[in-house]
């Protein structure tokens, strides 16, 4: 038994000795214990590959070819240390970034952070829903109206699966990513890019005043506010109590996040390949998801264009489960509310219902949507930032000044993009 978890079990009045893990440097990873661990990263990672990608992926590939893969590269980058640190705080604290906010902030920080945890909340269940009812809509010709009720029917099923234990509902997940995965392996086979072209452009960064506006949404698509709380609560699941165990866990973890961050980096960087490849290369601008659907048909075959609803679908049905399950995160955490569970999803579902209810322009809700989830991005990597680098809530796990210093930088990175895109708008 370490030091410090003798200081603990004097302070948590642990009676039983704690198992000591093998250190994983001199061990490695058994493939056994690996499987236990996957799972939250991939849940989380859902959200990295919902239908405001292919929005602001479809808009990205259709208008400005390859220009902006290096946005995609970039963001996942940035998503996978952020992923990482909100596993980190959960796996170090054995509380969800919002319960570390609520006691630690004072109570008007905490409505101003609940606040825009909801607006992020509602922003990505409108690109979700609208996504799935787009899906049901092009694959079973449903009127969109009744698509959206069908969407938030199945989300309450799925969402309600949690009751039966965390595995399932990961099991479900990897279900539909693997279904989206498939898709877009479909479509890159039918589409034949450019892969000299893609992998230059992966790398070699190009932005203009024009594309700016999408490249910002991009950001917003792939780095999501919402499962940066959500992904501190997933892990609880599989915490144990002791320094060795914890260091275990996050070993494990960043694993687990490092496999789900870069198949949601493929998939999205599929996204962007094959709307250059068939749109942009045949001089054709696509704005709208159900443009993209109709296009693809004559262009590469029926197959394509079912392939391109089917991972609509997937997408959309999944990420809507986990958006609903980070808003009730959020609700429960920051101000501690106490609304009935139906009551909670209902009220994260609502604005996406309405604005599909008032017929507004899906795949301008998309982007826009995602560009508000850049904009309320700042308010959950500063917390998160904040707390993982105070010793009094981290222990041992506290951030290294290293980590301070790159995790700002991305903070900064992200606050610059976005006064960039206000200036513009409004010039």
């Amino acid at each position: 038994m370490t030091v410090s978890d003798k200081a603990l079990e004097r302070t948590q009045g642990w009676s039983r000795p704690l198992t000591r893990a093998k250190a994983p440097g001199r061990t490695g990873v058994q493939i056994k214990s690996l499987f236990q661990y996957l799972g939250p990263a991939f849940v989380v990672s859902v959200a990295y590959i919902d239908p405001g990608n292919f929005g602001t992926n479809i808009s990205g590939g259709s208008l400005y070819n390859l220009d902006l893969l290096w946005v995609i590269l970039a963001s996942n980058l940035v998503a996978i240390f952020m992923q990482i640190l909100s596993a980190k705080l959960g796996i170090a604290t054995g509380m969800n970034l919002p319960q570390l906010c609520a006691r630690t902030f004072t109570r008007p920080v905490n409505w101003v952070l609940w606040c825009l945890a909801q607006v992020a909340a509602m922003a990505t269940n409108l690109a979700e829903f609208l996504g799935a009812a787009l899906g049901f809509n092009l694959l079973l010709a449903i009127p969109l109206g009744w698509a959206g009720l069908l969407t938030g029917l199945v989300t309450f099923v799925l969402v309600h699966l949690e009751k039966y234990g965390h595995r399932l509902v990961e099991g479900v997940i990897f279900a539909l990513i693997a279904v989206i995965s498939g898709a877009y392996f479909v479509e890159l086979f039918l589409a034949q890019p450019d892969w000299s072209q893609v992998v230059y452009h992966s790398v070699v960064p190009r932005l203009t005043r024009n594309s700016l506006f999408v490249a910002v949404g991009m950001l917003g698509a792939t780095v999501m506010p919402h499962v940066i709380y959500l992904h501190s609560h997933l892990i609880q699941s599989r915490r144990q109590t002791g320094a060795a165990n914890l260091r275990r866990h996050l070993f494990l973890e960043k694993i687990d996040v490092f496999l789900a961050m870069n198949t949601a980096f493929v998939i999205n960087a599929a996204m962007v390949v094959v709307s250059a490849a068939v749109f942009h290369n045949r001089g054709l601008t696509v704005l709208s998801i159900e443009e993209a659907h109709q296009t693809l048909q004559p262009l590469l075959g029926s197959l394509s264009s079912t392939a391109f609803a089917i991972a609509l679908l997937a997408s959309g049905l999944s990420s809507s489960a986990v958006g609903t399950m980070a808003g009730q995160v959020v609700m429960d955490g920051f101000v501690d509310l106490k609304i009935p569970i139906v009551w909670r999803r209902l009220l994260t579902m609502a604005p996406a219902l309405i604005i599909i209810g008032l017929g507004l322009d899906p795949m301008y809700m998309l982007v826009l949507s995602q560009v508000i989830l850049s904009f309320t991005l700042p308010a959950a990597i500063i917390p998160l930032l904040v707390l993982s680098s105070r010793r009094a809530v981290m222990g041992d796990m506290v951030n290294t000044p290293a980590v301070r210093i790159v995790g700002w930088l991305m903070a900064g990175a992200v606050i610059f993009l976005n006064l960039l895109l206000l200036m513009a708008t409004f010039t």
